[in-house]
């Protein structure tokens, strides 16, 4: 998934505003964690990041110029959209990101995670499919 982060970094990195001081590399560094850690989320917690490209551009757009925000933006969005895609396409496989197979995202009554597989292009298994149901009707 790094390479997403990466391709990021490397077309927004000329455009960074340089820091003032000793620290001439701070904002860069600061850039790359953000998109790393902005990827790595998408693939490891995609249900619960609704909006990666604004979540990550509000996070960076301080390192770059006005006039530059826009180009900051479409950049960050056509990459995330294409994360996404990748995410998405290895979820309806039954793997994550790493290749590791998909667990459900349901708790036991213990409390401890559901180890089942999910259905496919779902997010719980045949035990939890009432979980996916319930909430389908509430986002209608």
């Amino acid at each position: 998934m790094y390479q997403f982060s990466r391709s990021i970094y490397r077309e927004l990195s000329p455009h960074v505003l340089e820091d003032r001081g000793d620290r001439s590399q701070r904002n860069h560094q600061r850039v790359l964690r953000a998109c790393e850690a902005a990827v790595e989320r998408l693939a490891s917690d995609r249900h619960y990041f609704a909006r990666p490209a604004r979540t990550l551009f509000h996070e960076v757009r301080a390192y770059f110029p006005m006039q530059g925000q826009l180009l900051a933006y479409q950049v960050i969005n056509r990459h995330m959209a294409l994360a996404s895609r990748y995410v998405e396409l290895h979820a309806r496989e039954g793997l994550t990101f790493d290749g590791s197979p998909l667990c459900c995202n349901a708790t036991t009554r213990k409390g401890a995670p559901c180890q089942r597989l999910p259905l496919p292009a779902a997010k719980y298994c045949p035990s939890h499919k009432h979980l996916d149901e319930e909430l389908e009707p509430a986002a209608a």
